[in-house]
């Protein structure tokens, strides 16, 4: 059972394909965004910049380090933001260069596949073709041996 799970988790990772390069193969920028993208796309971040925020709001609400209302609140969400944008799209590069690896794979395997095929076909047509020689064969000889037969009795 252990074996099987191993093997599920290897088919269905990408980072465990033979064909899609991970660790030490990256750069370093393409580590740090598979790093974001994973932390970012994630409900823990999520959660965690929801209780940034409240506890941001609730101290300034009672005057704290925020003179007027939420407006260096506002200056380090707009920084953010735009800095988040560019992570994001550095890290939809790095997803579309691995489904690029994978779409390479599995057209390398396809085409594998039908010249395996296309082998097993004629193979199967020449194991019919030598199948109907011997069926006609043994005939034949069924034949003569019903002739022999007949012709000694």
């Amino acid at each position: 059972m252990r074996i099987n799970q191993q093997a599920t988790r290897r088919v269905h990772g990408w980072h465990f394909h033979p064909r899609v390069r991970s660790a030490e193969q990256l750069s370093l920028g393409e580590r740090a965004a598979d790093a974001l993208r994973d932390s970012m796309g994630s409900w823990p971040f999520v959660f965690t910049a929801l209780a940034f925020l409240a506890i941001w709001m609730l101290y300034n609400s009672g005057g704290g380090f925020d003179t007027y209302p939420f407006i260096l609140l506002n200056l380090v969400l707009s920084c953010l933001a735009a800095l988040q944008g560019a992570i994001l799209l550095i890290a939809a590069k790095r997803s579309d260069q691995i489904a690029s690896e994978l779409a390479r794979h599995d057209y390398d395997t396809d085409c594998k596949a039908a010249s395996m095929i296309e082998q097993l076909t004629s193979s199967f047509a020449a194991l019919e073709r030598e199948h109907a020689d011997l069926h006609r064969q043994l005939a034949e000889l069924t034949e003569e041996i019903r002739r022999q037969a007949t012709a000694s009795r």
